[in-house]
């Protein structure tokens, strides 16, 4: 995959999540070292280079956690809808529209 697919790629991927702002997922990142991440929360917003989430915590603060659409094209964040379970982009991430 070359350079100018990649980029096309994050764009869809952004374009997605703006149209999915105030949604709630499931969340699953990998954090390095053998540390994965797994939670809800609500995508608030969407800006050009990376999204955030706002994440309850233990008892019932709420965090904020940003991600790049980078991570999501490389697989280290995941997110999922929670009814179904179902990464809203399934691996492997494919060129086309």
């Amino acid at each position: 995959m070359d350079l100018m697919e990649q980029a096309q790629i994050v764009a869809r991927i952004r374009d997605k999540l703006v149209d999915s702002t105030g949604t709630r997922f499931k969340v699953r990142a990998n954090m390095g070292r053998s540390k994965i991440i797994e939670c809800e929360g609500i995508l608030t917003q969407a800006h050009p280079q990376l999204f955030i989430m706002e994440v309850e915590k233990k008892r019932g603060r709420i965090t904020r956690q940003s991600y790049q659409y980078v991570d999501i094209l490389t697989g280290m964040v995941e997110l999922s809808d929670l009814e179904s379970d179902e990464p809203i982009y399934p691996f492997p991430v494919s060129v086309k529209a």
